[in-house]
């Protein structure tokens, strides 16, 4: 029962994925129709004159000159049989350029989630304890301030203090300058990774914290703390056996639904420090009307998004019964 009821609960995320994933690719093709962007302006270069017929040949080679209903549906058939077609910009195969970027974007958003999570789950733990007190108050209007900050205004502040005034890291760009990327150690990739991985992970502390500070009062308020407190048990006790068993997979969840925050964030972020990711690649295919690797762009990123969304609904319908009762009482 419990697998064919776990089967039920993936069929039906799986059925709302591919909706989402359509609708998503409608809309952003319809989107850049109605974008004033010329794809050829923006192919060749609007500095670049080229006569009406190369214009018309340009347009025949990227099929820019067919009705836009079928350039769709050209498009979706071509992904549906595995081809991504080949990116306006770059002149090369879609995925690959994907595959190149969204590594980079990858290993930045990794490190700044994973910084964003302990951290924030560390402060908002230090500050439900400390409920009312001056560490309390600190951390929750730092976060309060963190909440309400841009992520690019972060990254230029970082780039300032960091950068400029104690030229501890770079300024800018994911690799050193005049190095070929083949020549790149790991070690300077990694050094230029910590600044822009420290300004995506910064405004994400907030949210873990609240949440955490929130769910840790709420539990160390309730009876069976109280109870345990009269059976004589310690803090620490308290911490490792009540606090932390109750407040861990709510962060947890609420860490896995940030993606989208993280990945929207990610685009700011590598456009202030130069950042070589997809981010900085989005920017560039909407602007050149690069269709074919925008699309690519935009699967990938709601690929990725609803996996954390997944990934915490799946840990909430493996642990929490509430939400198998829930299920089962919809599916009745």
């Amino acid at each position: 029962m419990k697998s064919k009821g776990l089967l039920r609960f993936i069929s039906g995320k799986l059925l709302r994925f591919i909706l989402l994933i359509t609708a998503v690719c409608v809309i952003t093709f319809a989107l850049m129709e109605l974008s004033p962007i010329d794809p050829v302006t923006a192919y060749v270069g609007a500095n670049t004159k080229v006569s009406a017929e190369q214009r018309q040949l340009i347009a025949e080679h990227w099929g820019l000159n067919k009705p836009p209903l079928e350039r769709f549906w050209a498009w979706f058939s071509s992904i549906l049989s595995g081809d991504w077609g080949t990116s306006m910009i770059y002149r090369r195969d879609v995925l690959e350029v994907i595959g190149t970027k969204f590594r980079a974007s990858l290993a930045l958003m990794f490190a700044a989630w994973v910084f964003s999570g302990v951290l924030g789950f560390l402060l908002g733990l230090w500050a439900g304890l400390r409920e009312g007190k001056l560490a309390d108050k600190l951390i929750s209007g730092y976060c309060h301030i963190l909440i309400s900050t841009p992520t690019f205004w972060m990254g230029i502040l970082f780039i300032i203090v960091f950068s400029v005034w104690l030229k501890l890291f770079p300024v800018a760009l994911g690799v050193p300058i005049g190095v070929i990327s083949a020549e790149v150690t790991l070690a300077d990739r990694l050094y230029r990774l910590i600044l822009p991985a420290l300004a995506l992970g910064f405004t994400g502390i907030a949210n873990i914290c609240l949440h955490t500070r929130g769910k840790v009062v709420e539990v160390m308020n309730s009876e069976y703390v109280v109870f345990a407190r009269a059976r004589g048990e310690r803090t620490t006790q308290i911490i490792f056996e009540h606090v932390m068993k109750n407040v861990s997979l709510p962060a947890v969840t609420l860490q896995f639904l940030s993606f989208s925050e993280l990945f929207g964030g990610a685009i700011f972020v590598e456009q202030v420090f130069s950042y070589p990711g997809l981010g900085s690649t989005v920017v560039q295919a909407g602007l050149k009307g690069d269709l074919p690797l925008l699309m690519g762009i935009v699967i990938i990123s709601v690929v990725f998004v609803y996996s954390g969304n997944l990934i915490a609904d799946l840990l909430y319908w493996l642990i929490d019964p509430r939400i198998k009762e829930g299920y089962r009482h919809e599916r009745a």
